[in-house]
């Protein structure tokens, strides 16, 4: 065994890290900053063995082990998430662990991506144990599960299934997994997943981004401060009541705000006073969170839009989960396109990429898979536009959209792969979402989840800046395509200034 964890997963420039080991084997270990470029920042020849004990409980209450070998971050790291890498001398397999490094006050970029690290810690199951096997507190004070901070890059590394014919039972999927020794949650979320082909694409492109986590963003509400944009790439789906109230007061403020995602904000989560263990009974809450019945109930985990919580998702983002569902995900919508359909071409969102009315973009990478976000519509004049219903703004435009469906699940029927293993005559997403919005499981109330859409659409903030959404976990797959690259330039540009044309500079190639 060789694996470590940080003892804090976000610093300063100038501070130091301590990195908590276990190994029965002496290894070298490196930090290099992940970006447009990898810039090795730090380095130690050789850590010797040190075997620590593994808690039973470890993946709800974290290892507890002891700082192995401590890593001093210069003044001059560019902010930025970086990996570890743990290399045993005499072979084996490699470790990893990372950290962020946030931007010091007076240094900071126009753009601060707060990686989506609650959703990491959710699937995160070294130890056991996460938010998807029985858990209802996870801790961050262990390693990340193999494959959440590097794993190989290929088509199959993904959920959506995007080959020509459906997957649905994840056959693709299981087998790129199992051939590379990886966690079967990587791909669902973890830096490799997601938010690092998107920095490697910004940084590329000349935009300066400063890195934070969720953590971040829930401790600090001057986080924000002193820049133009935020943004949310991935997979960004458990959000705390404090991490809504500073992005929000962000956006009122001026701020603007880009979510290129989805799935976004679906559960909220309680983090303790360190925010080194996450709470969230998820579908139980209503019935299992011991704040409901009190006068902190609307802190429930459940999901924003509940009832109880009374904060639905769509008034930050515009979209919901409840409102979208699965696309070539399993049985959900197994054959969709992949791509959005345009809907409102003339948009500032698509100049300079020649999309004209009905048109798909982003079809060839997949661009609509996995877990898709959207808002009740109707159509006006041939064209679709928010009910309002569900707390979407109404004057949000909606751009695109692509068909997206819930997973149900009832006694007369089921479309869950079996491989889940799940009891097929229990209530599923759909059902679920239907008795904590609506009151009840009833074919009429369930209809008006069934046929969901990821959701691109964007909205003014009254009094301050604006908001952008893809309303798809999988979008940045999409930018080797020119259009998809195009409309997120599009985006950065009108929310941050545009690229600077300097990448972070520091460390060694």
């Amino acid at each position: 065994m060789l694996e470590a964890y940080p003892d804090r997963h976000s610093l300063l420039p100038g501070e130091t890290l301590g990195l908590c080991c276990s190994g029965d084997r002496s290894c070298s270990v490196e930090v290099a900053r992940s970006g447009g470029r990898r810039q090795v920042m730090w380095s130690a020849d050789r850590l010797g063995p040190s075997l620590q004990p593994v808690p039973d409980d470890a993946a709800q209450a974290g290892c507890g082990w002891s700082v192995s070998i401590e890593v001093p971050v210069g003044l001059d790291w560019p902010s930025g998430f970086y990996e570890v890498t743990l290399t045993p001398i005499d072979g084996g397999p490699i470790s990893h662990a990372g950290f962020v490094v946030r931007a010091l006050p007076g240094r900071r970029a126009p753009y601060l991506l707060v990686l989506s690290t609650a959703t990491w810690n959710a699937y995160n199951d070294w130890g056991g144990a996460n938010l998807y096997e029985g858990a209802s507190m996870v801790s961050m004070a262990r390693p990340w599960a193999r494959g959440f901070v590097d794993r190989p890059d290929e088509p199959t590394g993904r959920h959506a299934a995007v080959g020509p014919e459906p997957d649905p039972d994840f056959a693709a999927y299981r087998d790129y997994v199992a051939r590379h020794g990886l966690s079967s949650r990587c791909g669902e979320a973890g830096w490799a997943a997601r938010e690092r082909r998107f920095v490697q694409w910004a940084e590329r492109a000349g935009y300066r981004i400063d890195v934070a986590n969720s953590g971040d963003l829930h401790a600090d509400p001057n986080l924000l401060d002193g820049y133009r944009c935020a943004l949310s790439v991935g997979h960004d789906e458990y959000w705390s009541w404090e991490m809504r109230d500073h992005l929000e007061g962000f956006a009122a403020a001026g701020g603007n705000a880009a979510f290129l995602t989805g799935n976004t904000a679906f559960w909220q989560v309680r983090f303790d006073d360190d925010c080194t263990v996450m709470t969230s009974h998820k579908y139980a809450a209503p019935w299992t969170d011991p704040v409901v019945g009190t006068s902190e109930e609307r802190r429930m985990t459940g999901m924003w839009s509940d009832p109880l919580i009374g904060r639905p998702e769509t008034e930050m983002i515009g979209v919901s989960f409840s409102r979208g569902g699965y696309v070539r995900f399993g049985y959900a919508a197994p054959r969709g396109s992949g791509g959005y359909t345009v809907w409102r071409h003339r948009h500032w969102a698509f100049e300079g990429t020649d999309l004209r009315y009905g048109d798909l973009l982003g079809a060839a990478h997949v661009v609509v898979g996995y877990e898709a976000d959207g808002c009740e519509l109707r159509w006006v004049d041939g064209l679709p536009e928010p009910t309002g219903i569900d707390g979407a703004p109404s004057e949000m435009e909606v751009l695109a959209t692509s068909p997206a469906h819930l997973w149900s699940s009832t006694p007369a029927g089921s479309d869950l792969p079996p491989i889940l293993g799940q009891p097929l005559d229990l209530p599923s997403d759909l059902e679920y979402a239907s008795l904590r919005l609506f009151g009840d499981m009833e074919p009429h109330n369930t209809a008006r989840l069934a046929q969901g859409n990821a959701v691109m659409g964007t909205f003014a903030v009254p009094g301050g800046g604006e908001v952008f959404t893809t309303g798809c976990t999988e979008w940045v797959y999409g930018l080797p395509d020119p259009s998809v690259a195009r409309v997120t330039a599009n985006v950065l540009d009108r929310f941050g200034g545009g690229p600077s044309g300097t990448v972070p500079a520091g460390g060694a190639d």
